[in-house]
């Protein structure tokens, strides 16, 4: 079954699904930089890098597209800079699609340093002190200006625990900055995302998705999950949320996250997914094994000559042994950084590249090692 999206070129991606819509899905999106085969996880390459990778070494782990910040970037160097550069592509020298989060999430993670107003957030740069502006029509702007293939609504995300009023007054806002996101955004040929917001609570998860329907997107995320409720609640919202988006339309899962999680989330009928924690886990020496995370640090890899997983045809697990990497570490060697992340990023493209294989074939139990 092939499920096709008709206009979608005009919003300068494609999206089709090659598999019964109904749970786990199949698709592809194409866009002017190349086709993403979903589902699929975006490594975050925060301020144009993903850390410790230049953009061969991530290109070899079978990634397909990356997650930048437009917040980020817009604090340093600048949009214009990158603007100048010929944009975000040219600028870190990526040639395959990437994905701009519009700040939102800053707004919850930098929680001290802003004000949250009817028309956007007003902020002091966590970098020199500025005051500085952020709405729906300056994030997309910013966004414009780095030139993402796949850009994303300014949006409201809240905190856990969350009362259901502020929980409602955040949906409020972030389908009123969407709106003005979608009119600010004209006819740029960017695919922008509609965030659906709503905390734990799944009749306004539902509301909203269903109001972003309505502005007709190109493609949903699902925003403010993963932010310290229980995983049976996270779940529950996800599943609610995703019988009331498109299933002509991507949908992706922001923020997710431990590989478990984005099994089950796939289940749900996820397509895209992001997340530091491969990269952030490879830097303290954290690695995802086929058998389980394993923790390079530890006394008992200092003669051990295996590679760190024997399923794995990496880089590092072709080339080097457990008790190399372990010497790296212990001697704060920065090659042990690039090691351990080419090997973590691997890890999640190996996962869903076998997610995919599942989804279209469509048969039995998912099985990939232990998922932690």
């Amino acid at each position: 079954m092939v499920v096709e999206t008709e206009g979608h070129g005009r919003w300068g991606m494609d999206f089709e699904v090659r598999t019964p819509t109904d749970g786990a899905r199949r698709g592809r999106i194409t866009t002017a930089h190349g086709v993403v085969e979903t589902p699929a996880f975006f490594p975050v390459a925060t301020l144009g890098t993903v850390k410790a990778l230049t953009a061969e070494q991530l290109d070899g782990t079978g990634t397909q597209g990356i997650l930048a910040n437009a917040y980020h970037l817009h604090l340093r160097p600048g949009e214009e800079v990158v603007e100048k550069a010929g944009g975000l592509h040219r600028f870190m020298r990526w040639g395959r699609p990437i994905l701009t989060d519009s700040g939102g999430f800053q707004v919850f993670s930098l929680a001290t340093l802003v004000k949250v107003e009817e028309d956007g957030v007003r902020f002091r740069s966590h970098i020199d002190g500025s005051e500085r502006f952020v709405g729906g029509r300056e994030a997309t702007e910013i966004q414009r200006r780095l030139g993402a293939d796949m850009v994303t609504c300014f949006d409201q995300c809240t905190s856990y625990p969350c009362s259901r009023e502020d929980a409602r007054t955040a949906v409020e806002r972030t389908l009123r900055w969407a709106r003005l996101c979608k009119e600010a955004l004209g006819d740029s040929a960017q695919a922008m995302f509609g965030i659906v917001q709503g905390s734990v609570y799944p009749d306004l998860r539902v509301e909203c998705a269903q109001r972003l329907v309505e502005l007709d997107f190109p493609a949903y995320a699902i925003g403010g999950l993963s932010v310290g409720e229980p995983k049976e609640q996270t779940f529950e919202v996800l599943s609610r949320t995703c019988e009331h988006l498109p299933a002509d339309r991507p949908r992706y899962l922001m923020g997710v996250g431990k590989p478990g999680d984005i099994v089950e989330a796939v289940k749900l009928g996820v397509d895209m997914f992001d997340c530091v924690l491969p990269t952030r886990n490879a830097r303290n020496g954290s690695l995802f094994t086929r058998e389980g995370q394993l923790r390079i640090l530890q006394e008992r890899f200092r003669e051990d000559f295996g590679p760190v997983d024997q399923g794995c045809g990496c880089y590092l697990c072709a080339n080097f042994s457990r008790a190399y990497l372990r010497h790296l570490f212990v001697s704060k060697e920065l090659l042990g950084y690039t090691l351990a992340t080419i090997h973590n990023v691997t890890f999640y493209q190996d996962l869903m590249a076998a997610l995919r294989e599942w989804a279209e074939s469509g048969k039995g139990d998912f099985r990939f090692g232990c998922l932690e």
